[in-house]
C-alpha cells in the first residue's frame, strides 16, 4: 500500500515553534496500525541525528541528510574560517545566522531552516509514505526544539561547572 489517506488525514497539523498536539509515542502508536510492516520498519529506524546515507534509504530521508551535512559542513568551514582569521559565507543558510551573539537563537534559527526545507518537500507528495517521514522528521525537530530549557540548561551548567570556594 503506498498510500495512506486515514493516517495522514487525521493528523493534526505541525507548526514550528509550537507544541505539537500529538507526541512521537502516539504518532508511532497510530501509523503502526496503517502502515506496512516494511514501513513501519523504514519509520521507527528514522532518527533525526542518523546523517549516514544508506543503501535504500527513501528519497526524502536523502534529500534531507544532504541537506542537513550541508548545514554542518558550512558550519565547520566557517569556524575553521573564523579560527584562521578569513571570511566563509555559508551556502545552505544565511551567514547572519551564525553572527548572532546568542548561540541558542542561532540553533532555532537553523531548525526553523530544518523546517523550511522540510515543508518544501512536502509540497512535491500527498498521502503517500513521504509525507509519513516528512511528518516524523518534524516532529523530533519538534521535540528537540522543546528540549531546549533555559532554566535546566543554567542548571546543568551551573552543576557542571561548580567552582568550590
Amino acid at each position: 500500500m503506498d498510500k495512506y489517506y486515514y493516517l495522514i488525514s487525521q493528523l493534526p497539523t505541525l507548526f514550528f515553534g509550537k507544541e505539537p498536539a500529538i507526541t512521537i509515542d502516539k504518532f508511532l502508536e497510530e501509523a503502526g496500525k496503517w502502515l506496512t510492516p516494511g514501513d513501519l520498519k523504514r519509520l521507527n529506524s528514522l532518527d533525526l541525528n542518523g546523517f549516514e546515507s544508506a543503501k535504500g534509504d527513501h528519497p526524502i530521508v536523502t534529500s534531507f541528510k544532504t541537506f542537513e551535512m550541508k548545514i554542518r559542513r558550512d558550519i565547520a568551514h566557517w569556524r575553521e574560517a573564523k579560527k584562521r582569521d578569513q571570511e566563509y559565507k555559508p551556502t545552505s543558510f544565511p551567514l547572519s545566522i551564525l553572527k548572532e551573539a546568542d548561540p541558542l537563537e542561532a540553533e532555532l534559527k537553523l531548525m526553523e531552516r530544518r523546517w523550511d526545507f522540510l515543508d518544501e518537500l512536502e509540497r512535491e507528495y500527498s498521502f503517500d509514505f513521504a509525507v509519513v517521514l516528512l511528518y516524523y522528521l518534524k516532529l523530533q525537530l519538534l521535540r528537540r526544539y522543546y528540549q531546549f530549557n533555559n532554566e535546566k540548561g543554567l542548571q546543568k551548567f551551573q552543576k557542571l561547572y561548580e567552582v568550590e570556594v
